[in-house]
């Protein structure tokens, strides 16, 4: 590649990258560093908040890892996660594929597929929580039974819309990635599969689903990690309840350091969420291996 001039374009000096790469670096460590450090000598300290800061030494991480809530809390953090995306990621891979094609009613389509994302979960909640209110919803309204059901008064039932409404929400931002991955996929494999007789079916089995491997490791890794931090849609839909069937960690992290005022306890689950969050990280990297890289830039 040559300049206007017939000259080869100038690179920039090695030991100028290092200072390109500053200001990103004081950003990550203005808001992800120096706060999670704070957190975790909190976690070590007896504090409600507006007063003074009492070291406790390990006596709040005693606390909290001997509270019977803790496993619960887990628990319902690890199912949320499960089931979440057990149901996003088939869904999202076929929307993605299907938003791939060339034909113009599908990128209107996916404008419209993309519209709950926009929405702010908290306004998404209060939506939901109108619509299926047993006596003034949506059911009530047009007498439909099914629908008149006391949604969030019953535990299975809070757990499946909280899955629900959190599908919804975040379904149309992995299509878009499935969307990019399916578009990147080489259209000379899918001649060959023709010209071998494979139908539509085969294709999406024998080559889309194998080229979206390292696709679907970077979207999984996207969607459990973001649902160790589920707050306001499950704070507002259910608080937690019925009883603790929808008590999520970071739902607990709020509930005992802003209304127990037990800041030492919160910060030190915030960190117990900080370390389930790499650890998931590292175990999907671990799964899409060490050349996971460099086989997304040969799909493109």
């Amino acid at each position: 590649m040559t300049s206007l001039s017939g000259h080869p374009p100038r690179r920039a000096p090695r030991s100028i990258l290092p200072w390109l790469a500053m200001p990103a670096l004081v950003v990550f460590v203005g808001f992800a560093v120096i706060p999670l450090v704070g957190v975790f000598a909190l976690s070590f300290t007896t504090w409600d908040g507006i007063g003074a800061i009492h070291l406790s030494g390990l006596t709040t991480w005693r606390t909290v890892l001997t509270d019977p809530g803790l496993p619960h809390a887990l628990w319902v953090t690890f199912l949320v996660m499960a089931v979440s995306w057990a149901v996003q990621t088939p869904l999202s891979i076929l929307l993605g594929t299907f938003m791939a094609g060339r034909q113009r009613y599908r990128a209107v389509l996916g404008v419209v597929y993309f519209i709950p994302l926009m929405l702010s979960s908290a306004a998404i909640a209060i939506a939901y929580k109108a619509l299926l209110d047993p006596n003034f919803g949506l059911g009530a309204g047009l007498r439909i039974e099914v629908l008149s059901q006391d949604w969030l008064g019953r535990p299975g039932l809070a757990f499946g819309l909280v899955v629900f409404v959190v599908s919804w929400q975040f379904i149309p931002f992995h299509s878009l990635i499935y969307q990019g991955g399916v578009q990147q996929i080489p259209k000379s494999l899918y001649e060959a599969a023709q010209l071998d007789g494979a139908g539509r079916i085969r294709q999406f089995f024998s080559i889309t689903l194998p080229q979206l491997k390292y696709t679907i490791i970077t979207s999984s890794t996207l969607m459990v990690v973001g649902s160790l931090t589920f707050f306001d849609l499950i704070f507002i839909l259910t608080e937690g309840g019925p009883g603790d069937a929808t008590r999520v960690l970071a739902l607990d992290m709020y509930k005992r350091g802003f209304k127990a005022s037990l800041m030492g306890p919160a910060s030190a689950i915030a960190v117990i969420l900080v370390l389930v969050g790499l650890a998931l990280a590292l175990l999907l990297r671990r799964l899409g291996g060490r050349d996971a890289g460099a086989s997304q830039l040969e799909g493109a």
